[in-house]
C-alpha cells in the first residue's frame, strides 16, 4: 500500500502555530504586535542598508585595507551593522509607518474572519 506524502511545515512555522493556538486572544494580540514591530524594524534596517551601501560606493579604499575586494566585503558588513543599529534606535521613522500598516492589515483580516465565522 503506497502512502501519500504530506508536506511537513517548517519547524519555525509549526512552532509559531502551536504557540499561537495555546494563547488567549489578548496574549495573541501582544505576540502579533511584538512580531509586527520586529518585522518593521527588520524592514527599516534592510532599507537603511541599501541607502548606506549606495552612499559608500563612490568612496575609494585607502588605509590599511587598500582598495581591493576586501574593502567591499568589509563595507558590506559595516553598512549592515550601521543599518541594524540605526533601526533599533528609531531609525528614520520608517519602521513606525510599516508597523502601523501591518497592524491595520491584521485588524482587517481579523474582522473579516470574525464576519465569516458568524455567517
Amino acid at each position: 500500500m503506497a502512502s501519500i506524502a504530506t508536506p511537513i511545515p517548517s519547524s519555525t512555522a509549526a512552532h509559531a502555530y502551536n504557540m499561537a493556538s495555546a494563547l488567549a486572544p489578548a496574549d495573541l494580540a501582544k505576540v502579533r504586535a511584538a512580531k509586527a514591530r520586529e518585522q518593521a524594524q527588520d524592514f527599516e534596517a534592510m532599507f537603511l542598508n541599501q541607502m548606506f551601501g549606495q552612499m559608500f560606493t563612490s568612496m575609494e579604499g585607502e588605509g590599511p585595507f587598500g582598495g581591493g575586494k576586501e574593502v567591499g566585503i568589509w563595507r558590506s558588513f559595516l553598512t549592515d551593522e550601521y543599518a541594524k543599529s540605526f533601526a533599533k534606535k528609531g531609525g528614520i521613522g520608517l519602521a513606525d509607518h510599516v508597523y502601523r500598516s501591518l497592524m491595520q492589515q491584521q485588524e482587517v483580516q481579523d474582522t473579516a474572519k470574525a464576519g465569516a465565522a458568524t455567517s
